[in-house]
């Protein structure tokens, strides 16, 4: 959902035209799979760091360049890729949106699993032909839209996060009333009561966020809205790995085994920290 409709869909919906949403949105909302391709080996959350290059050539453009970090992106059928038409490596200026078909012909992908068990690829573009009537609105002035569509997918995954950061808390908050040492439930230990209550603020005050940060995104591309995302997803980067740390020490030994769902969840929590820009890339972007 999140790559396909989210991140896919969304370059899709704020940029294509009707003919183009009825080719390639359509299918995504039918259930096919799609993959936005924006991020590069070196760009490290920049969005306009961007060096795959889409060159004119008459009626097409001929892509060149790789991609990384792809999410669904070994076995996406669609993809929005963004490429640069003008401009230097790090413009704002000169950064377009293509979606092409994720068969065509010079693309190779190469897909991996990640930490959290989802999957990714690196894409390689050699030569890639793309009609000029798939580039999604005008030459050279995608950035602004790519920005949108990262924040949202970024209020997203945080929204995912504080669901995982409660369900961590109720499930360590349960384990502590069950597990008995030196003859009580170790939940009557008061230095155990301290740090549950530690972790139940973070979910609260993670919960604020978000629902703080929600309300800004009906003023989408907005700076306040931008801002917001960032304080949150400073915020699920810091306070979640507190969540996640304490759960897996309180649950002991077996907090890190593949049998418990606890070590799951916080190899997701660890992922989506580095998603879209980790804590303290979100903290650099914060004007206080």
């Amino acid at each position: 959902y999140l790559a396909s409709i989210v991140m896919a869909g969304g370059a899709l919906r704020r940029l294509a035209s009707e003919e183009q949403k009825a080719r390639w949105l359509q299918p995504l909302i039918e259930g096919g799979i799609g993959a936005l391709a924006f991020s590069e080996p070196q760009s490290r959350y920049r969005l306009n760091d961007v060096q795959l290059m889409a060159s004119r050539d008459s009626d097409h453009y001929l892509l060149n360049g790789r991609k990384a970090v792809v999410l669904a992106g070994d076995y996406a059928d669609t993809l929005v890729v963004s490429a640069r038409t003008s401009g230097s490596a790090t413009d704002e200026a000169g950064i377009s949106l293509f979606v092409l078909d994720a068969s065509s012909e010079g693309i190779r992908r190469n897909g991996y699993p990640t930490v959290d068990g989802h999957r990714a690829a690196e894409i390689e573009f050699s030569a890639v032909s793309v009609p000029a009537n798939q580039r999604l609105g005008a030459e050279g002035e995608a950035l602004a839209v790519l920005r949108q569509v990262i924040d949202e997918a970024t209020l997203a995954v945080c929204a995912e996060a504080v669901g995982i950061m409660q369900t961590l808390h109720d499930k360590t908050l349960e384990y502590t009333r069950s597990r008995v040492q030196f003859g009580r439930p170790i939940a009557s230990f008061q230095a155990l009561q301290h740090r549950m209550v530690d972790t139940f603020m973070a979910c609260e005050q993670t919960r604020s966020l978000l629902f703080w940060a929600t309300m800004t995104a009906v003023d989408e591309g907005s700076e306040a809205s931008a801002q917001a995302i960032s304080a949150l997803k400073y915020q699920v980067g810091t306070a979640g790995r507190r969540v996640g740390e304490e759960a897996v020490q309180i649950h002991g030994g077996m907090g890190v085994t593949w049998e418990l769902d606890v070590a799951h969840y916080f190899k997701r929590l660890t992922a989506i920290n580095m998603l879209f820009g980790n804590a303290d890339y979100h903290l650099g972007r914060i004007e206080i």
